[in-house]
């Protein structure tokens, strides 16, 4: 049934079609959220010091591909709370990209639920406990969700490069290996999209002789160069990722309640490492061109609700793997909580320390090194202090 009809800040006539929001909805939504909140408190508690610690103390790489496997198959339910019980479409186009690359995704920000379609995509490469995201150090302060962010090694960030810059480059460094699975996903323009922020944009634009967009905000292009040096070496590829919603952008209670979006379509464009300039002033303009042909092609979106070259091989969500995931996540939710209730204290103990340390090594940003790299530094540090003695 065809939802209600009006003119958007364009002036191109869109169909309002959002789904009511029945009690039913709220019931579902609510009680799907409490599932993702409780399996990820479980999996957190009892995995997370075993595979981000202990595991971490002897191989940084197998830490995460431990990490990138159980922590991968809890994120794999939000995909299916999208497809599966929302009923959300996701239209696939552009090029089919390879499975199982390293990758540095470049991606516009249209509203705050925008990386989480990012997960609908990796699921389907095989890449979804992989994929680490760029974002501000505030959402590292969310109840549960923050201890997995900081897990899956997510980069925080103050949006400040003067003091953001030191934190990227160390961060960054450990990500350097080929060996370790990475999909690093990065918004440019820094902040989600609205009509305001554009303006300011189109204002500063103006002032500096620099692309007039409509649809996009300006790409702040330092922490994109910073993540192209670090990585340039160990990448495959740049995806360049660009995300419209029909018919409205959604926030994360649409997402939980199954309200919004109808649809969401995602253009992919694949870009060879040697075709983007190694020099900052040119990787900056390429960027700004970039986001030029976003904001193309999404003005092209809002005209005919949908982008060039669909997919058809990406479109199909595997049941079958979603109804594994979730038999993988609810054993060992089963087992954590026979563990916590019907087995000995020392498991409640055990809680209560992963908990508090879950807590401090997120807000100091910890990650433990391996020992036999601790030891080696220390040797070269105490070679180095005995020669400047001698």
């Amino acid at each position: 049934m065809e939802g209600s009809k009006h003119l958007n800040s364009n002036g191109i006539l869109t169909c309002s079609n959002s789904r009511p929001l029945t009690p039913t909805r709220v019931l579902r939504g609510i009680f799907c959220l409490l599932v993702l909140l409780s399996t990820a408190f479980m999996m957190l508690v009892y995995l997370g010091p075993v595979f981000a610690v202990t595991l971490r103390l002897f191989s940084v790489h197998y830490s995460r591909r431990a990490t990138s496997f159980f922590f991968g198959t809890w994120l794999a339910l939000w995909p299916f709370l999208f497809e599966k019980i929302n009923g959300t479409k996701i239209v696939f186009s552009g090029e089919t990209i390879p499975a199982r690359e390293r990758a540095l995704l470049l991606a516009n920000h249209r509203t705050e639920v925008d990386w989480m379609y990012l997960w609908d995509l990796a699921l389907r490469k095989g890449c979804l406990g992989c994929i680490k995201y760029v974002l501000k150090s505030s959402l590292m302060r969310l109840p549960i969700f923050g201890w997995g962010f900081h897990i899956l090694e997510f980069i925080a960030v103050e949006r400040k490069w003067e003091v953001d810059e030191s934190i990227m480059r160390q961060k960054l460094s450990t990500f350097s290996d080929p060996q370790d699975p990475l999909w690093l996903a990065i918004f440019p323009e820094g902040t989600d999209y609205t009509e305001e922020k554009c303006k300011r944009c189109q204002k500063y634009a103006a002032q500096n002789c620099l692309p007039t967009l409509t649809n996009v905000l300006l790409p702040k292009t330092k922490g994109f160069y910073a993540c192209l040096e670090a990585l340039r070496n160990s990448l495959d590829a740049v995806y360049d990722i660009t995300i419209g919603y029909k018919y409205r952008c959604p926030s994360l209670m649409d997402n939980v309640f199954g309200v919004d979006p109808s649809e969401v379509h995602i253009h992919i464009r694949r870009i060879p490492l040697d075709q983007i300039p190694t020099t900052e002033d040119e990787a900056a303009s390429w960027l700004m061109e970039l986001f030029q042909f976003k904001d193309r092609l999404l003005t092209d979106f809002s005209a005919q609700g949908r982008f060039p070259e669909q997919v058809k091989a990406d479109q199909d969500l595997s049941t079958l793997k979603c109804l594994v995931n979730i038999a993988i996540v609810t054993a060992i939710t089963c087992l954590c909580i026979f563990l916590t209730f019907f087995s000995s204290s020392w498991f409640k103990v055990y809680i209560c320390l992963s908990c508090a340390y879950l807590t401090w090594a997120t807000y100091a940003q910890f990650q433990p090194s391996p020992i036999v790299s601790y030891v080696k530094s220390m040797s070269i540090t105490s070679k180095k202090r005995k020669s400047k003695l001698r």
